[in-house]
């Protein structure tokens, strides 16, 4: 019995220990958290101007509260898969430009963000069209092979053809990996301006 006892006061004492550790919190990071829920705020439409909503914060807690609303503006430029996406990254580049107060850098980084996701979605028909093409092409030399009359070639739907599907998810997994990462080295960036 005595045995079990000392058992649980060590599961105890390490519980203590462990809520101990977990009340600990890095500095700045409530900070950068209250910069997360103001962009947050923002991006949802119930927030004000972020340089403005900064500027009210405490002046020690500023920089910890800019970078936690650099970070959350970052997390929310993503690859557009419609046009909502795109405006929605559109706007947080913007913002994340004001929050900067314009700074050449950020300016020029900011820019190329925007070029990269308006080539995305350019590149992106531009490969979907090709592969359109090519299979719609091979589909037709298969249907003359077979003697099927040319009139019913112009009713050809390469896109639901399965290999249609297998090489556009393919080459979109392709261009999304690329995109991304070139998205990822420019937030890269742009963190280390901010802290």
């Amino acid at each position: 019995m005595a045995e079990i006892r000392s058992t649980m006061d060590m599961v105890m004492e390490r519980a203590a220990r462990m809520a101990d550790r977990a009340k600990e919190v890095p500095a700045g990071q409530l900070e950068e958290q209250k910069g997360m829920r103001l962009v947050a705020d923002f991006l949802g439409g119930k927030g004000g101007d972020l340089t403005e909503t900064l500027q009210q914060e405490d002046p020690a807690a500023q920089m910890a509260v800019r970078l936690g609303m650099a970070k959350a503006l970052l997390r929310n430029i993503v690859l557009p898969r419609d046009e909502q996406l795109m405006e929605s990254s559109s706007s947080a580049i913007t913002a994340l430009l004001n929050l900067s107060g314009q700074a050449d850098e950020v300016a020029a980084v900011c820019t190329e963000l925007q070029q990269i996701l308006g080539q995305f979605s350019e590149h992106k028909q531009q490969v979907r069209q090709q592969l359109e093409d090519g299979m719609r092409t091979q589909l037709a030399q298969q249907m003359q092979q077979q003697g099927i009359e040319t009139e019913q070639l112009a009713a050809i739907d390469p896109t639901i053809h399965p290999e249609f599907q297998k090489q556009w998810a393919s080459a979109k997994t392709d261009l999304n990996d690329q995109y991304i990462q070139a998205l990822d080295q420019r937030k890269e960036i742009l963190i280390q301006r901010f802290t």
